[in-house]
């Protein structure tokens, strides 16, 4: 969420080294996928706009549909990108292997019996192999039965249960009671959010695809990134979100009223997303900093475009991929967004953001507590993020907790921080940021709830944006 100031992906250079064969392969994958993708899009977008639509209720609240959907068609292309520079530096590593594959090979002989190997996958998953041979009939019998020759794949994967008591809550932190002291009576009749077994559900179903397909599972430890999903509501009324979690990073959004000018590399990044699920219309003329660089990519695609030697399927590409800048040009011309580097945010499932009929589901703009250790950070929910995966703050929050945290280090690994969010808190009429407002807001809140225990506090967030330099009048100094 997350998501990056300069994904790693887009560090890969060319690959001068392999020969003209690799080039050719790589050209027809990348052409392949080119020409599916603009259409796998539509059929995603249309796919997540009839499955919120039938998921709806009679409401109350508007949500803003059309910036939730160029939202998920930016995470639908970045997602694609990254897949695609994965598969290549796969292919890249196939290349090499094959190479060494053409070297003598000593003369072994078969084995007969079982042999067992157990290794540990990129992933940290235990993997356990077993190969067994045995003799057969004559090559041109085995060849065509198929019991010959078989593979079996099975993986096991526990679904955990969620954290309910406040024993099992005070493991990730022991000060949290202390924190939040009416949490045990809240925990008493709290409920289990259905959100906490749909993310799990999520994680199966994505598993299950690319086991099926022999696909890079996910690490162990993204599958186990959610401690519990709680629905709390105090003896005021007030509900409450309770989740706790690891803690990712994102580092995206952008805002030129607040912002002017940004790195060159964020600029021209093709993975950098400008927008976040949190907006509000732009109120100042100064304009967004990352038109510029989206403008030389449309210029440059434009200029691709009308070479003789393109492609039917590279120019099919090339204008959905056009169309696609300039929608969001429009946008950023007339909305501004959070600035992850600058401003606290956590990030919430975008089905979460999206749902209707539901109370206790956050949308963008409510207010939020972040609890780590004995610290109790105030902020707000700022985006939307993948559908498998919880726990994700923007850069600035980030840092705060761990000053190493990048958009490639998390700043806790372990299920240890603890999100509390209070649905439909946010304002009716979104704006930029005020920190000293959000602050009283949620001591306000926390108040709903019973409040902080002697001795904590909110945190105190400074404003770190650059300033404008101040003038100085014609003919004297400022004082």
């Amino acid at each position: 969420m997350g998501e990056k100031n300069v994904r790693k992906s887009e560090k890969q250079k060319g690959f001068p080294w392999f020969g003209v064969s690799f080039l050719i392969l790589v050209a027809a994958f990348v052409a392949s996928l080119f020409t599916e993708y603009p259409a796998k899009v539509g059929r995603k977008l249309k796919e997540i706009a009839r499955e919120v639509a039938e998921s709806r209720e009679p409401k109350t609240e508007v949500i803003d549909e059309s910036a939730l959907e160029r939202q998920v068609e930016q995470r639908l292309r970045a997602q694609y990108e990254e897949e695609l520079a994965r598969q290549l530096a796969e292919m890249r590593g196939n290349q090499s292997e094959s190479s060494e594959e053409d070297a003598p090979q000593p003369e072994v002989r078969l084995p007969l019996g079982k042999v067992s190997d157990v290794r540990e996958l990129r992933s940290g998953i235990p993997f356990e192999t077993e190969v067994t041979f045995e003799k057969g009939g004559i090559a041109s019998q085995e060849r065509v039965d198929d019991k010959s020759y078989v593979a079996k794949y099975e993986l096991s994967l526990r679904l955990p249960a969620p954290a309910k008591s406040i024993e099992e809550i005070s493991k990730g932190n022991p000060d949290i009671a202390a924190i939040l002291p009416s949490l045990p009576e809240l925990l008493e009749k709290a409920e289990v959010s259905r959100w906490f077994n749909e993310i799990y559900d999520n994680k199966a179903q994505r598993v299950k695809r690319d086991a099926n397909a022999l696909n890079e599972l996910l690490t162990k430890h993204n599958i186990y990134d959610c401690q519990t999903i709680l629905n709390m509501r105090s003896a005021s009324g007030r509900r409450v979100f309770f989740m706790q979690a690891e803690m990712d990073v994102v580092s995206d959004g952008s805002d030129g009223d607040r912002l002017a000018v940004m790195p060159d590399n964020i600029v021209n990044s093709t993975y950098y997303q400008p927008t976040t699920s949190y907006g509000w219309r732009k109120v100042g003329k100064t304009p967004n900093p990352m038109i510029a660089g989206l403008e030389r990519r449309i210029a440059n695609g434009t200029k691709e475009l009308n070479t003789a030697g393109t492609t039917a399927d590279r120019k099919t590409w090339l204008k959905d991929r056009i169309a696609m800048l300039k929608r969001l040009i429009g946008d950023l011309k007339a909305r501004s967004y959070l600035i992850a580097e600058y401003d606290p945010f956590i990030v919430i499932p975008v089905n979460l953001l999206t749902a209707s009929g539901d109370s206790y589901a956050p949308k963008a703009g409510d207010y939020a507590v972040v609890i780590y250790g004995k610290k109790v950070y105030p902020c707000i929910v700022g985006d939307g993020g993948p559908t498998f995966k919880v726990g994700e703050a923007s850069l600035r929050l980030a840092k705060e907790i761990n000053e190493r945290a990048t958009p490639y280090n998390r700043p806790v690994s372990d299920l240890t921080v603890t999100y509390v969010v209070f649905p439909g808190s946010r304002e009716a009429k979104p704006g930029p940021p005020n920190y000293d407002t959000w602050r009283q807001k949620c001591h306000t809140l926390l108040g709903e709830i019973g409040g902080l225990g002697n001795g904590y506090e909110l945190h105190q967030w400074a404003d770190l944006l650059p300033k404008p330099a101040e003038e100085t009048p014609p003919g004297g100094t400022t004082e």
